[in-house]
Parts: C-alpha cells; sequence; structure tokens
C-alpha cells in the first residue's frame, strides 16, 4: 500500500513538472477579441541630423509623409527620451552620468524661466489641459500648451503645436517669450526626423502631441564592462569582421541620399533584406565576437533591454485607446525588434510598411 502511495505521488510530481514546462500558446488569447485591433506601423528611419546639410531639403519628405498620412495615424511615437524620464535620470547623478544622458536631454531652464514651471509640474498641466481641450482652440491657447510642452521637456509636442498656428500667430505671449519663440523657430528648421517627419506628420493630422518612448535607463555600459575602452575596442571589431556585407548597401544608401529622394530611401532601408543584413553586420557580428568578457554579448544585452523598455512605452500609450492607428517612428536598426515585441502584444497588427510606402496616394 505505501508502495502504491509512493508511486502515485511520484506519478504526480512528474506529472506536475510537466505541466510547469509546457509551452503557452498565447498567440491565439486574442482569437475570440471583441472589438477592433490596433494597428501599429512601424518607420524605421534614417537619422535626418546626419544627412549632408547640402543635399537634404526637407521639402523632399513631401511624398513620405503623403504615405504616411495616407496611414491615418491617431498615435505617433518617436526615438525620443520623455521629459519625465530625463527628469527622472537628472534627479540620479550617480545612476545616469549627467554627461552621457545630455546627448538625449536637452535643458528645460530655459522654459522653466519663461512659465515657473519645472518639469513634474509641467506635465501635470499638459494633462489637465488636454483633459479639456476643445475641437477649436484659439492661438492663445496653442501658445499656451506649446509652452507648457517645452516645460515639460516635449519639443517635438511643443512644435507640433507650433505649426499648426497661422503664420501671424506665432509669436510671444502665453507662456511663450521671446527665448522659446527663437527655439521653436529654430526647431522648425532643424534636420530631425521627430521634426520634420513626426511633428509635421501630427499637425497636419490635427493630432494635440506626439509621445516620446525612447529609453536608456537599462543600457548603462559603464557598470557592467569595467573598461570601456576595451569594450568599445572588442565591439568595433566584430563591425569591422562584418562590414563587406554592408558595403552595397551602405553605397545605395549614399546615393539615395545624393539624390534626394527620400521615399526611395525610406522604402529601402524598410526592406526585410536589408534590415536582415544589417542588423546581421551589427548585433549578429557582435554575438560572434570572441572576448574574454564577452563584450558582444553584454552590447546585445543592452540594446535588447533598451527596445523591450521603449516597446513597453509603445504599448502604455494606446492602452485606453483600443483599436489605435498608431506609427512609430525609430531607428531603422531598432524596427526588427519592434516588429517582433509588438506583434506578441494582444489584440496588436504589425501593418506592412512596404506596402504602406508603396501604396498610390490620391
Amino acid at each position: 500500500m505505501k508502495q502504491r502511495l509512493a508511486m502515485y505521488g511520484l506519478s504526480m510530481v512528474l506529472a506536475w513538472s510537466g505541466l510547469a514546462h509546457a509551452q503557452v500558446d498565447l498567440s491565439v488569447l486574442d482569437d475570440d477579441m471583441a472589438g477592433r485591433r490596433a494597428q501599429v506601423l512601424v518607420l524605421g528611419s534614417v537619422h535626418l541630423a546626419e544627412m549632408p546639410e547640402a543635399d537634404f531639403k526637407p521639402e523632399s519628405l513631401q511624398p513620405l509623409l503623403d504615405r504616411l498620412a495616407a496611414f491615418k495615424p491617431g498615435v505617433i511615437t518617436i526615438e525620443a527620451i520623455s521629459g519625465e524620464s530625463c527628469d527622472l535620470m537628472a534627479r540620479h547623478p550617480a545612476v545616469y552620468d549627467p554627461e552621457g544622458i545630455s546627448p538625449y536631454c536637452s535643458s528645460p531652464d530655459e522654459a522653466k524661466a519663461a512659465t515657473g514651471l519645472d518639469v513634474p509640474s509641467a506635465i501635470a498641466e499638459v494633462k489637465k489641459t488636454l483633459a479639456d481641450w476643445p475641437a477649436q482652440p484659439e492661438p492663445a491657447q496653442r501658445r499656451h500648451l506649446a509652452a507648457l510642452f517645452l516645460a515639460a521637456n516635449d519639443r517635438t509636442s511643443a512644435l507640433t503645436q507650433w505649426l499648426q498656428l497661422p503664420e501671424a500667430e506665432r509669436h510671444a505671449g502665453d507662456g511663450l517669450d521671446d527665448v522659446l519663440v527663437a527655439r521653436l523657430g529654430k526647431a522648425m528648421t532643424h534636420n530631425a526626423e521627430n521634426y520634420q517627419i513626426a511633428a509635421r506628420l501630427a499637425a497636419r493630422l490635427g493630432l494635440q502631441r506626439v509621445f516620446a518612448t525612447d529609453d536608456h535607463t537599462g543600457d548603462s555600459y559603464e557598470a557592467p564592462y569595467g573598461d570601456l575602452q576595451a569594450f568599445g575596442t572588442a565591439i568595433q571589431q566584430a563591425w569591422d569582421a562584418s562590414a563587406a556585407q554592408m558595403r552595397p548597401i551602405t553605397s545605395r544608401v549614399d546615393e539615395l541620399k545624393k539624390r534626394g529622394d527620400m521615399l526611395a530611401l525610406y522604402r529601402y532601408i524598410n526592406r526585410p533584406d536589408v534590415l536582415s543584413a544589417k542588423i546581421d553586420s551589427d548585433f549578429g557580428a557582435a554575438m560572434r565576437e570572441t572576448s574574454s568578457r564577452h563584450y558582444g554579448q553584454l552590447y546585445v544585452a543592452g540594446w535588447e533591454t533598451r527596445n523591450l523598455r521603449m516597446v513597453a512605452n509603445i504599448r502604455a500609450v494606446f492602452i485606453e485607446r483600443p483599436g489605435a492607428r498608431v506609427l512609430s517612428i525609430v531607428g531603422a536598426s531598432h524596427k526588427p525588434w519592434f516588429d517582433s515585441l509588438l506583434g506578441q502584444m494582444q489584440g496588436v497588427d504589425v501593418v506592412d510598411v512596404e506596402k504602406v510606402l508603396r501604396a498610390p496616394v490620391d
């Protein structure tokens, strides 16, 4: 009897062990969902700030903007760190090196001087203002909201408001002083995809803001990697070893940039074969790197952590918007991770960017 009980107990343990290791198929969880599915379009982008100034003309983006507008996104996200995250990192200088975050986080001091608001207060005021935003805002309301966005360290959303003002209404007042007006004027001509694509598209579609979803809180190299010089050398050597497969791609990208054919450029860099070669020559090469401290694996781990947190930020933007149409504009190297991770979300469909960029525009 005792032996039979012991065998029964063992069989139950083995059965539960098998269940614990069974795979749960989450891909079918939303098969019978109610309501509309969200549509997310990930646009892999070049960094326009790196474009040769002599070759780049913002108006060359118009065919690209036309096709993105035809997708009719109600939410646009960008590769930028939010004012909230910048404020968080600034408050923890022992964790986040101020020099390391300075390229990603502009100073909100000028906007604070004009509005009297620090970043947390400005964020609260933005939320309060948008919660009671009229269908036909007055110019003074747009100027005031632009000032709030600047104080919240959200320049792209501030520009989105500024671009929706008639030119005669783009002046100081309602929280904007001459310094902030000059900053907005500079942003209008600055070569950055956040301004020239995201803000202009958002303004064209009548959206009130864009959403910054970048994240650098989990990919700090200093603590885990120790010798940063050795780390950089190892990664560069890995890239050099795989450089040959990128030469024809780089050559084609340079050719399209010089021609100023931005639609063709975006079609090219979003092609799966081009992305695959780019990812292999960068992150695949890093995984093949053979240093004793496995610098390549650490590099990829930091990159994946960043992408996971960025995608989580994107998902958070449309939690309360079931069935949203979302455009995420991000550096092209992020796109394969974004497509894969967003494709695992329930009730979310990833839109084929090639079809969108090749669709005719009326």
